[in-house]
């Protein structure tokens, strides 16, 4: 068993309703004729991983945009469903939705509180704030001006949201707003963001792919830091002192490890932000993994298990990355209590796989059962 920070040996893990009640490191079975599922001696049981970015309204497909725009309200729903429903089979039983249409994820939010078994527990952020005409202004999260801002705050607050996402620089999937290494928003606005989010008791996502972005919303104390890719208009250069500042801080590194096998992707260009991601971590930065599902191809709703095998292949212990889709994102998604942890009191969200991927992380992608809410879904 991997408990979500350590590996042990055999356990026997007893479950009422959709809670842990306990955990038995003897590995011995229940006196009192519960039923027992064996998952068989060549089994690691982990908690259920949690990946802190992705788009469930976005299709996976070539142009996820322009999909986004020829579906309606109601069928957009069912596709939704349906990144979920393949998320939580391939072990991830909680997911971060940055970004969304017209708050759509809420309704689901709604359904699969009804129907956990049905799909990941979702936090969503609903629109993300964007500048007008800026990067995915097509969700609906046009804003600018320091009263408009705390405002869009508020209402995402009034709504249930969890989190709070901003576009803190441009983005590729949209041509109308400027480049990804450019600022969308200035320090000012990133703080006003902040502030009114943390009175509220909400944290605050910002997408930085830029070198100053990254470092005004730092200093603006995002709480995750989504996609940390150090852009600059000469192309992507880690800065030394800013990986320092973000080791140094409490704020989170989501990073956009993963990547379908198989399907064309720039190699080289993956290779050296995998590199920065995995230089982060082992600088000691507190990094999660925000596959950014459903964004391309390479990038459908199951594929978080390739980004904790990628960020191995950078050096990264195999712990340390079971580590990063587990309790220490569910520290960022503030879910600690409950989720990425195998012990009693915690949710009955659990993965298991065959062989261990505390020695060879590949074995996550052999899923032998999932476990949501204490219902096997697979």
């Amino acid at each position: 068993m991997f408990d979500g920070f350590a590996p042990s040996g055999p356990v026997t893990v007893h479950v009422r309703r959709d809670r842990i009640l306990r955990v038995d490191r003897t590995g011995a079975l229940p006196a009192d004729g519960t039923p027992v599922i064996d998952l068989g001696s060549q089994a690691c049981l982990l908690p259920g991983l949690i990946d802190t970015h992705v788009h469930l309204a976005f299709d996976g497909g070539p142009d996820p945009v322009t999909a986004l725009a020829a579906t309606s309200d109601a069928d957009l729903l069912a596709q939704m469903r349906a990144a979920a429903q393949s998320a939580l089979h391939a072990g991830i039983t909680t997911v971060r939705d940055l970004g969304d249409r017209d708050y759509l994820s809420l309704t689901l939010v709604d359904e699969l509180t009804r129907n956990p078994e049905q799909g990941p527990e979702i936090l969503a952020a609903g629109p993300p704030l964007t500048t007008p005409r800026g990067h995915c202004h097509f969700l609906g999260g046009e804003v600018e001006g320091t009263e408009a801002l705390r405002a869009a705050v508020r209402e995402r607050h009034a709504r249930g949201c969890a989190v709070v996402k901003i576009m803190a620089s441009g983005g590729r999937m949209t041509p109308e707003s400027v480049p990804p290494h450019a600022s969308q928003y200035g320090p000012e606005d990133l703080r006003t963001v902040v502030d009114e989010a943390h009175r509220l008791g909400l944290p605050v996502a910002a997408h930085a792919h830029g070198v100053q972005a990254i470092r005004d919303a730092l200093e603006a104390g995002v709480d995750s830091l989504e996609h940390v890719s150090f852009l600059s208009a000469d192309g992507l250069k880690a800065d030394p002192a800013l990986m320092e500042a973000i080791v140094e801080s409490n704020t989170f590194a989501s990073v956009m490890a993963g990547v379908k096998p198989g399907v064309p992707v720039d190699r080289a260009q993956y290779q050296t932000i995998m590199n920065v991601y995995g230089t982060l971590q082992k600088m000691g930065a507190k990094v999660v993994i925000g596959s950014d599902a459903g964004i391309a191809p390479v990038k459908p709703h199951d594929v978080l298990p390739h980004g904790v095998i990628d960020l191995v292949r950078e050096g990264v212990t195999p712990l340390d990355a079971l580590i990063s889709a587990t309790s220490l994102a569910a520290q960022l998604c503030r879910v600690e209590g409950r989720k990425g942890r195998i012990t009693a009191g915690a949710d009955a969200d659990l993965l298991a796989v065959n062989g261990d991927p505390v020695k060879d992380p590949a074995a996550l992608l052999d899923v032998r059962a999932v476990f949501r809410a204490g219902t096997r879904v697979r």
